[in-house]
């Protein structure tokens, strides 16, 4: 088996769930209770990421996000993963700093929705992952169209990932406004499926939410994680 490593508390609530989902997918795969996956995790500030994007620093972002993967690698990981969308901003810039491969959500979620054939799909996520055109970019060179929220829902979402489920808060309130979003670019935009673009929301977002599919970027994630583990 492959030893994993995993940049972790981008935030901490989607590291927990990220380090159940691959031990419990690992279990499923492999038909066997008592074997576990070995993998090693860097907790890093979530905070910093923001401060760093927030003030336009992504080389700052991508050496501190490489230096954690550097550490890593030193304690003998064969690949590596960052447990959040919006880090991924400047993953190719970290991926060429580091001599293990690594795994990007991004890449993992586009052949996702290559599969399940959408042409037309939402986007929530941080207001960095929604503004930006890192996640976007896979979709639309391949003719896909990717929409996204206006410019207001964008703040109200971002305001609630960072003060809300990033800490582990889940609002019925919250919910409530999220779905009404999420449903009106169902209406008015005539989207075929939604990526959750951020791996907290399925603390709030679950499938029976919605009437077109969801795709869950910590499950599509971890599919490819636990593949990897499991490679010769």
């Amino acid at each position: 088996m492959k030893k994993l490593g995993m940049i972790g508390g981008t935030g901490p609530e989607s590291t927990v769930d990220y380090y159940q989902t691959i031990i419990s997918e690992f279990q499923q795969r492999t038909g066997n209770q008592e074997s576990l996956p070995e993998l090693l995790i860097y907790s890093i500030n979530m905070y910093k990421i923001f401060d760093l994007l927030e003030s336009g620093q992504e080389e700052e972002l991508a050496e501190y996000l490489a230096a954690a993967v550097l550490s890593l690698e030193r304690g003998g990981a064969d690949f590596a993963v960052i447990s959040a969308n919006t880090p991924h901003l400047v993953f190719k810039q970290i991926q060429q700093k580091v001599n293990i491969p690594m795994i990007s959500i991004v890449e993992a979620t586009y052949r996702k929705a290559q599969d399940m054939k959408l042409q037309k799909i939402g986007l929530l996520g941080t207001q960095f992952t929604m503004e930006s055109d890192f996640f976007k970019n896979p979709f639309i060179a391949n003719g896909q169209e990717v929409v996204v929220p206006n410019k207001d829902e964008q703040q109200f979402i971002h305001g609630k990932i960072v003060e809300e489920l990033e800490k582990g808060i889940v609002k019925e309130k919250t919910k409530k406004e999220l779905l009404g979003i999420a449903q009106r670019l169902i209406e008015q935009q005539g989207i075929e499926g939604l990526i959750l673009g951020c791996t907290e929301f399925p603390m709030i977002f679950k499938p029976e939410d919605l009437d077109i599919p969801q795709l869950n970027t910590v499950k599509i994630h971890v599919d490819e994680i636990v593949k990897m583990i499991l490679s010769d």
